[in-house]
């Protein structure tokens, strides 16, 4: 629109407060949506009456913190608390506050499902249907006052906390997953924090190659003694595949770490030349990642 800059800084960006207050029926994902902003570096807060936010934002404000993003949870359980809210939110933004609404809803059938499946009582009545309906109606002028109304009828929560990063997360670059290779023996045992466990036994061993027992899987002959057969090539190759279909999949997702073990019998020689190819692959689809080989230096 005309007259608008087009680079108009954030909140964040020039010092504001940004305050989100996170509203909505009973089983539309309230909880779950706090847990998000929490996850996303917001000082979160839970059912605080509405008479207290513009208090809370300006001791917020004024921390030795420098608290600068902020989201409350408001709902039906603060009463008579929840009357005055659009005074509150007039009197935050007058203050220059960037304040918004989040409310979030789902479907009647929808919430009764939700309900039963959690076995919890609604906050409003012993009847689940009738606690819905009021709920509805209590909430309607904050509904009326949302910047943004999301329905989470047809969502997981996988989607919910995707879309929640979008209209709320920071605008930088996130920092994308981080790949940890480890190489195993399994008479040592597995990795306790192994997210992916891979078995290499079954490939030929080097230990018992004249030449290649005292060496490692890092040097160049035990490599290409490895992958020289027919079902080293093929391993490596259909994991490259799997790979490339996994990362972007678990970075989509959110996932930050990844720790991925390669095991053989002693965790000298197999496991760590099919760790160092995966390294060489992993990078090359321009993820960081890390390489441990845990047990080669073990004796026997």
């Amino acid at each position: 629109m005309a007259g608008e800059s087009p680079s108009a800084p954030g909140p964040e960006e020039t010092g504001r407060l940004r305050l989100i207050i996170i509203t909505g029926l009973s089983g539309a994902g309230k909880s779950y949506a706090i847990k998000c902003f929490e996850d996303m570096g917001y000082y979160c807060v839970d059912n605080l009456p509405a008479t207290l936010i513009p208090t809370f934002a300006e001791l917020c404000v004024h921390s030795t913190r420098r608290i600068r993003r902020i989201a409350l949870g408001v709902d039906v359980r603060a009463g008579e608390y929840l009357k005055p809210i659009a005074e509150v939110l007039t009197q935050l933004r007058s203050r220059g506050y960037a304040t918004e609404v989040l409310f979030l809803e789902a479907s009647e059938e929808t919430l009764v499902r939700r309900y039963h499946e959690t076995r919890r009582r609604h906050p409003l009545s012993a009847t689940l249907l009738e606690g819905i309906r009021a709920e509805r109606e209590l909430l309607a002028q904050l509904r009326e006052l949302a910047d943004q109304v999301i329905d989470t009828t047809h969502i997981t929560v996988h989607q919910l906390k995707q879309t929640l990063v979008e209209l709320y997360g920071e605008q930088e670059p996130r920092l994308g997953l981080h790949v940890a290779l480890v190489s195993f023996g399994y008479k040592y045992g597995i990795p306790y924090d192994a997210d992916l466990v891979l078995d290499c036994r079954f490939l030929p061993n080097p230990f018992f190659v004249d030449g290649l027992k005292t060496l490692d899987g890092r040097a160049p002959d035990v490599r290409r003694f490895v992958f020289a057969e027919g079902e080293g090539r093929e391993l490596l190759t259909r994991l490259r595949e799997l790979l490339g279909y996994l990362l972007p999949r678990y970075q989509r997702e959110g996932k930050a770490h990844l720790t991925i073990a390669v095991g053989c019998t002693g965790g000298r020689h197999r496991s760590v030349a099919l760790v160092e190819e995966l390294r060489e692959f992993v990078e090359g689809q321009g993820f960081p990642v890390g390489v441990t080989h845990r047990d080669v230096d073990r004796e026997g």
